[in-house]
Order: C-alpha cells, then sequence, then structure tokens
C-alpha cells in the first residue's frame, strides 16, 4: 500500500507538472503489466519451478523420515515403559523430548532455507524482468511501470496509459 501511495503522489505531481508548463504533445504515460505473468512466461520459469518443486520434495521425504523414526521409537517407549526401571524410563522420556525438539527446529530450519533457496532460484528471472522492464520505460518514455497483481490499482486510464504485458512477455522470450 506503501508503494501505492509513493507511485500515486509521484503520478499526481508529473500530471500537474504536465498540465501546467507542457505542451500538450508530452503528456505523461506509464506502463503496466502483471508482474507474476511476466515471470511465468520466461523459458527459464519452468526450469526454476522444477528446481524448487524437487527442494520441497526433498524436505519432505527427510520430515516424513524424521516423523518415523519419532513414532517408531515413541511406539517402542510405550510398548516397555511398564517394564522399564525408573532411570531408564526417564532417560528414554528424555531422548523422545530431545528428537522432538530436533525434529521441530528441523522443520522450521527447513521451511527458513527453502524460502531463501526460493529467493535464490528466482533471483536471477526477477533481475533479468526488471533490467527488460528498465529498457522499456526508458525506449516508450514511460514515466513509471506499474505492477497490477497487487491489485492496488483497480482503474488505469487508457490515455495515458499501455498495457506492456505483452510486450514484456515477447521481450523476455
Amino acid at each position: 500500500m506503501k508503494r501505492f501511495l509513493v507511485l500515486f503522489v509521484a503520478f499526481v505531481s508529473l500530471s500537474a507538472f504536465a498540465q501546467s508548463g507542457a505542451t500538450s504533445s508530452s503528456s505523461v504515460k506509464f506502463g503496466y503489466l502483471s508482474y507474476q505473468a511476466a515471470i511465468k512466461s520466461m523459458p527459464d520459469y519452468t526450469l526454476a519451478q522444477q528446481k524448487l518443486t524437487n527442494l520441497k520434495e526433498q524436505y519432505k521425504a527427510e520430515t516424513k523420515r524424521v516423523e518415523d523414526e519419532f513414532n517408531m521409537k515413541y511406539e517402542e517407549f510405550l510398548d516397555g515403559q511398564r517394564d522399564f526401571p525408573k532411570t531408564i524410563l526417564q532417560k528414554r522420556q528424555t531422548e523422545l523430548q530431545e528428537l522432538m525438539n530436533k525434529n521441530i527446529d528441523f522443520k522450521n530450519t527447513s521451511r527458513e532455507q527453502l524460502a531463501k533457496d526460493e529467493a535464490d532460484i528466482f533471483a536471477p528471472l526477477y533481475a533479468k524482468l526488471n533490467e527488460t522492464l528498465a529498457k522499456m520505460c526508458a525506449e516508450k518514455g514511460y514515466a513509471f511501470i506499474i505492477d497490477t497483481d497487487a491489485k492496488s490499482v483497480p482503474v488505469v486510464n487508457p490515455l495515458m496509459c499501455e498495457d506492456i504485458n505483452q510486450a514484456v512477455q515477447d521481450a523476455l522470450k
């Protein structure tokens, strides 16, 4: 929302400047696009998505393995708890608690690592898209380009803006 507000203020300022001091032929114009649609149209998107899916599957498999290990040890504990002397019972309880804590730590760490890996995998795509948008902005003379994915721009004036979705997708191929 803050980003939209900054863009809106910039647009109003530029519009006021254009109306007050410029001729009618030099008006402010801008482009708009769906950033996510542009990313998804890139040839490397499928490869990046597959890398991310593979990582998710690896983390999922490891999570299942450690859960199965915990469940097996817990069942063994339940089966033998009546027969264990007090010190062995306490030792096993402590082991189970430690294993459960390690599993929780692993889930949290893997979730954080997966988010970092996702950002790293998609970073080159975002960089390429941003370079393409900067080039297009300069070539077409846009004051700025708006990402419509956030739904913060419900209406655009077609006299002052241009839908650049297809042009960006073509430039990225």
